[in-house]
């Protein structure tokens, strides 16, 4: 104690008294144009098919994917990324099913562009394992293995059918060494130079994946490692993102976010171009089962989550809770 005052003098709780202080000196702010809405869309079904694993999430059919971009845009979301699932019978060896011009993706492309035009960023996912037999990313050699660079001619062409079919950005998902200028190159071959590539620069191999399996109706039996990151490596990373960059990504993104946001905030310190991270299915997963089980505030939980992730470093953030949480934010047109 002091004849001055009284000890301690810096009291940062001043800056913490009421709910306008803390909304005033808030160092990060979620913004509903921060979120993109991963969707589904399956061939062959007349009703949306709930998803046992991710309470709330469904694949969409065709009419009920455009009132999700419809209800998305209007929440203020920036985007929709899209993941087609085909027919069981549509798988192959190679895919085939995802250059298909007449192909699921394709069609959902052409659907939520026409329903929502250049108002919503159409996104799409750029990768083999949801049309393969063999569930893998890529094609497959005679003795099982991921062949790099015959997978990178079917992802040249997946990406001028998705461009064709009005898609904004193309997302190469598959960690394959070089997709990102194989991508540009067929992109601007076609005279498509304006479309954008969202670069999974860093995805690493990953257990919360596993409700997504379920969401395209993988057909994976075994794993990725030698195609994804080893969880155990950050250094790789930066190599990788630093290739996709020279190959020409327009924007890149980290994948999963909440176990790698150390990660994400060295991907963010080191890009010059947009930083996305992918809230994946089993982080989705984990809230919304603890919630049911009334351990957890889940509306409070999904707010910090998504704040985490900005805080963290990322523009952009891919999440299931988009359209939810775009409207909690006072999002909308």
């Amino acid at each position: 104690m002091t004849a001055y005052g009284s000890f301690p003098g810096a009291r940062p709780r001043r800056l913490r008294t009421t709910p306008a202080m803390r909304r005033m000196v808030a160092e990060n702010r979620l913004h509903p144009a921060d979120l993109i809405l991963p969707a589904f869309v399956r061939e062959g079904i007349a009703e949306p098919v709930p998803i046992q694993a991710m309470p709330g999430v469904v694949q969409h059919t065709r009419d009920t994917l455009r009132k999700a971009a419809v209800e998305a845009r209007e929440a203020g979301v920036a985007g929709i990324m899209l993941f087609g699932v085909p027919e069981d019978a549509k798988k192959d060896a190679l895919g085939t099913a995802g250059t298909d011009p007449e192909g699921i993706l394709q069609v959902a492309i052409r659907d939520v562009r026409a329903e929502v035009g250049d108002e919503l960023v159409i996104m799409s996912d750029l990768c083999l394992d949801e049309y393969t037999d063999h569930g893998h990313c890529g094609v497959l050699t005679a003795d099982g293995r991921v062949d790099n660079d015959a997978t990178l001619e079917r992802y040249a062409e997946m990406a001028q059918v998705q461009a064709d079919a009005g898609v904004h950005v193309v997302g190469p998902s598959g960690m394959m060494d070089g997709q990102i200028g194989v991508v540009r190159d067929a992109l601007d071959t076609i005279g498509k130079e304006d479309v954008s590539i969202l670069a999974y620069a860093v995805k690493y191999s990953s257990a919360f994946y596993g409700p997504f399996r379920e969401a395209v109706g993988s057909s994976l039996t075994g794993d990725r490692k030698t195609y994804q990151q080893d969880p155990a490596n950050v250094r790789e990373s930066l190599r990788e993102l630093a290739l996709d960059l020279e190959e020409g990504a327009d924007m890149v993104m980290v994948k999963p976010a909440g176990p790698y946001l150390d990660v994400l905030a060295r991907v963010a310190d080191s890009a010059h171009v947009p930083v996305a991270a992918y809230q994946i299915s089993g982080e989705y997963a984990m809230v919304e089962a603890a919630a049911e089980k009334g351990w957890i505030d889940r509306e409070a939980a999904i707010a910090e989550s998504l704040l985490g992730i900005k805080r963290a470093g990322a523009d952009m953030i891919l999440t299931y809770w988009a359209t939810e949480a775009a409207r909690g934010l006072g999002g909308g047109s």
